[in-house]
């Protein structure tokens, strides 16, 4: 096991809510692209669409708490070439309207962008019936369907001009609480295309979401034990980036997978299907198990779920152990 090694530092320049980051590249699109309208369920606060209205108010149209008739209108507006990015909480943009998407989006291929906030527990005391956490398990068994979920303001806002140069239904998943804003303010965001984080030789750590800098606090907090981690970003679930996976698993030998959503249908299975088919390895999966979620603050709700730093660091110690004894090696 690699005993010193210097590790890149990654700066919060300060904490920002990844919804904020959508409105951001929204408002930049309402500038850029004339094709860019925006539709919401009453919500427009939450998903921080008012700077686009005020920008564009004659391409903004405002459902009402109508989410299955906002998806069967952003279906609609993709015929005359607008590209429609149609908002709102995660959960009612995805169970209560799965058959909308999958008949009027999915299966005629419309070019719409379906932009979810408050996703997984984070969204905090509005409790389980607005805590979606089969959300990405739901969007990425959609055949067509891409599925991005996002770690920081700078991140969502990439990912939000992105999408609009795709052709094709989206899933843009982020979220209500304020996070860690460590991602470069310039990025090109590359759909399918993981981000590499740290390089190591121990473990292999791959996150999503609001999960990826506790990835990087446990990674952190591994080497001051001496065990380097390979951690890698995947922001796209759906394609997701297979060649990443297998190349740093073959190096590493074991993984811990961690996301903000049910163990059963998230990243840790796509990873799981990937390494089984090209390369098995002893996995930990750090995530919801199998539960709804409760009333809370994001700190209680991680902690409770077993979705912060600790967690991904305590995996990635017993995935190691697990790599040793299956080789029937000591580990040194």
């Amino acid at each position: 096991m690699t005993k010193k090694f210097r590790m890149k530092t990654y700066t919060d320049t300060g904490k920002k809510d990844t919804r904020s980051g959508f409105g951001a590249g929204l408002t930049e699109l309402g500038r850029t692209n004339p094709n860019v309208v925006a539709l919401c369920a009453d919500l427009i606060g939450s998903l921080k669409m008012q700077d686009f209205i005020d920008e564009n108010p004659e391409r903004f149209f405002q459902v009402g708490i109508a989410e299955a008739n906002m998806m069967g209108m952003a279906a609609g507006l993709t015929i005359g070439g607008k590209i429609p990015f149609a908002g709102t909480f995660a959960n009612f943009a995805t169970g209560r309207v799965y058959d909308q998407i999958r008949q009027s989006i999915a299966y005629s291929g419309k070019n719409v962008k379906i932009c979810a906030s408050h996703s997984g527990v984070t969204l905090g005391e509005d409790g389980a019936t607005h805590q979606i956490l089969e959300d990405i398990g739901l969007m990425k068994m959609l055949p067509g369907m891409t599925v991005i979920n996002t770690c920081d303001f700078n991140q969502t806002k990439a990912a939000t001009l992105a999408i609009a140069e795709h052709d094709g239904p989206v899933y843009l998943r982020f979220g209500r609480p304020k996070v860690a804003n460590f991602t470069a303010e310039d990025q090109k965001f590359e759909i399918g295309k993981a981000v590499q984080l740290y390089e190591g030789e121990d473990v292999t750590i791959i996150a999503t979401g609001h999960l990826v800098w506790e990835a990087i606090q446990a990674a952190q907090k591994l080497s001051e034990k001496g065990i380097s981690a390979d951690v890698i970003n995947i922001h796209t679930i759906k394609p997701i980036d297979a060649k990443a996976i297998i190349k740093s698993v073959k190096k590493t030998g074991c993984v811990v997978t961690a996301e903000e959503h049910n163990f059963l249908g998230g990243l840790g299975e796509s990873v799981a299907r990937t390494l089984a088919e090209n390369n098995p390895a002893p996995q930990e999966f750090v995530a919801t198990q199998d539960t709804f979620g409760e009333s809370g603050t994001p700190e209680q709700l991680f902690e409770k779920y077993g979705l912060n730093s600790e967690v991904i660091l305590k995996a990635a110690e017993k995935i190691i152990k697990r790599k040793y004894r299956e080789k029937g090696e000591n580990q040194s």
